[in-house]
This record gives C-alpha cells, sequence and structure tokens, in this order.
C-alpha cells in the first residue's frame, strides 16, 4: 500500500514511517522542517529511512504540496505534522500554530475531498481535554482546552469531523496521551530530565510535582496508528494512553534509579496552559482498534536513556 506520512522527521512521525516501511509499504514522508528544534535532531531521525528505497521525503510545508499528484493511489494518509509545545503557544507566536496546525490541516482535507484514500489518521493530543474532564478521560467529555496548542489541536478534530460529515473524507483522528521514547524532541520532559541528572544540574518542577500524566510509550502510539488505517471508525477520535497514572515526583525517583544519579528539584510556580492531570479512558480503542498498550513506565524510560547514550547526547 502506499502512504503519506506529515511529520515524518519527527519523533512520532520518524518511527511510523518505520513501522510502515517494516510491514512493506510504500511511503512519502513529507517535513517543512520548522526550527522548533534543531534540525541536526530530525536528520537524526531519519537516517534509517533514507536507506530505504520506497521512502521519498518531500521538504515543504503542506500549502505548497502538489497534493494531486502527491495522492495518486494513496491509500492512508498519516497527519502528524504540526507546531508542538504548551508553552510556546501563547502571545506573538500563536499565528505560528494556527498556520501549521489548523490551516494546514484544513488544506490537506481539502485536497482529500472526492480521493478514494482508505483512511486520514489525525495525531491529536490529550491538550483538547483540558482541566475541567473527570478522569479517566472520555472522548464524549467536553473538551476545554488550557492553552493556545489545545485550542489549535481540538479546530484541527473538528475540521476532520467536519469534512467526514459533509465531503466522507474517512478522517479518524487519536488523542495521544504524553508519548516518549527514543528520539523523544528535545525540549520534551523525560528528555530534559535524563540530561539533567547525566549532568548533574537541576530540573525546574513548575508546580508541587504531584501533578499526573498518562505516558505512552511510542511503539503503543505508533501500533494504535496503524491500526486506525484499517480498523478506525471514519469521523471517531480514539485515546491513546500508557495505561497508568503516575505523579511527576515518581518519575523523578525512578529516573535516578535508571541513571544512578539522584535528581535535584527546583520547585517553581504552576506554568500557564499546564494541565494537572491526564488519565485515558481507552475502551474505545481497545474495541474498535485492539489497542492495549505492552511498555509500561519504567520499561520505555530505559530504553529511552539507552537511546540516549547511543546518540551520544551524553556518556554513562
Amino acid at each position: 500500500m502506499k502512504a503519506v506520512v506529515t511529520g515524518a522527521a519527527g519523533f512520532i512521525g520518524s518511527h511510523l514511517s518505520e513501522s510502515l516501511l517494516n510491514a512493506g509499504h510504500t511511503v512519502t514522508g513529507i517535513d517543512v522542517f520548522t526550527d522548533y528544534y534543531a534540525r541536526e535532531r530530525k536528520d537524526h531521525n531519519l537516517a534509517k529511512l533514507r536507506t530505504n528505497s520506497r521512502f521519498t521525503l518531500l521538504e515543504t510545508a503542506l500549502a505548497d504540496v502538489d497534493w494531486p499528484r502527491v495522492l495518486e493511489d494513496v491509500a492512508w494518509i498519516f497527519h502528524l505534522a504540526a507546531q508542538a509545545g504548551v508553552r510556546k503557544s501563547w502571545g506573538r507566536d500563536f499565528h505560528v500554530y494556527t498556520v501549521n496546525n489548523v490551516e494546514g490541516t484544513q488544506i490537506l482535507l481539502e485536497a482529500c475531498k472526492g480521493r478514494p484514500i482508505e483512511r486520514l489518521v489525525y495525531a491529536s493530543s490529550s491538550s483538547v481535554y483540558g482541566d475541567d474532564v473527570p478522569l479517566p478521560m472520555r472522548e464524549d467529555a467536553r473538551p476545554q482546552p488550557v492553552s493556545p496548542y489545545g485550542v489549535t489541536k481540538l479546530s484541527a478534530e473538528q475540521l476532520c469531523h467536519l469534512y467526514y460529515v459533509n465531503y466522507r473524507v474517512p478522517a479518524v483522528s487519536m488523542r495521544y496521551f504524553t508519548v516518549y521514547g527514543p528520539r523523544q524532541r528535545p525540549d520534551m520532559g523525560f528528555h530534559r530530565f535524563f540530561l539533567a541528572a547525566m549532568r548533574n544540574e537541576p530540573v525546574t518542577v513548575f508546580g508541587d510535582g504531584r501533578q499526573t500524566r498518562d505516558f505512552t510509550f511510542v511503539s503503543d502510539a505508533v501500533g494504535a496508528t496503524v491500526a486506525a488505517s484499517t480498523r478506525g471508525a471514519p469521523g471517531a477520535v480514539y485515546n491513546i494512553g500508557g495505561g497508568s497514572r503516575v505523579e511527576l515526583l515518581d518519575v523523578f525517583e525512578l529516573i535516578g534509579r535508571i541513571t544512578g544519579r539522584p535528581l535535584r528539584l527546583n520547585m517553581t510556580e504552576p506554568q500557564a496552559g499546564d494541565m494537572r492531570d491526564t488519565y485515558a479512558d481507552t475502551a474505545r480503542a481497545r474495541t474498535d482498534l485492539g489497542f492495549a498498550p505492552s511498555v509500561m513506565l519504567e520499561q520505555g524510560l530505559r530504553a529511552q536513556f539507552q537511546w540516549m547514550i547511543e546518540a551520544g547526547l551524553f556518556t554513562a
């Protein structure tokens, strides 16, 4: 089968592209290489993909893609391209998020109208829920994001829904809950925490450290995403979570145990847009997609730590 992966040079996108190639499919990756983090890391993500003759990379913005040509004979589209980051989405940078997360999605959906694709799988986020939702979070809860980033991810979800309702574009949305593992972006928590431990630097903790997250290993997120391309109900939304709710303080203790270097914590005020708790009800994904997370937190953290050593990010 032929697939398109937007955001193919990113953390999850590169893993997804490799999974599709390993299954024998042909992949066209699209990435504009925004400056949110260093291009060197994205090129490292692509290293294995570039050696596969069934992978083609288009370095361009979604608005500049020749969609009729790219989508010819394509069965699946995996839309992971987005401007990431909750804390940077405020103020003057908000337009970057609307352009990349909302307008880019609309352009892609418009290009899919009338085409015989099997699925368009959109990578959404648990950030759409906000803090006013009962735990565990269910897909039918009323979303009220508390960050501009969350607003743009929810807006793109709604675009997917309306293009399904009006034009039968078979879009499926995946609400990822804090994905981690090898290649995790350098701005994300576990990456920063491991670096701090190995460099004997303090970790800044926004809040009291008792906020909780549902952490999802990248291979589990990828498996669910691939399953959605054949089993996801068009127009549906699915929570993709790791199956456990963990306090940050417990995470810091676990990272100290893995590295052998206890973390020093610098507690400070919570940041605007940070959710207090996340916890996914994954019953719908379990029923429709056969989703069952298989990598527990300590196992996944050890895999990420080993990858950081092998990538030369520090020496252990």
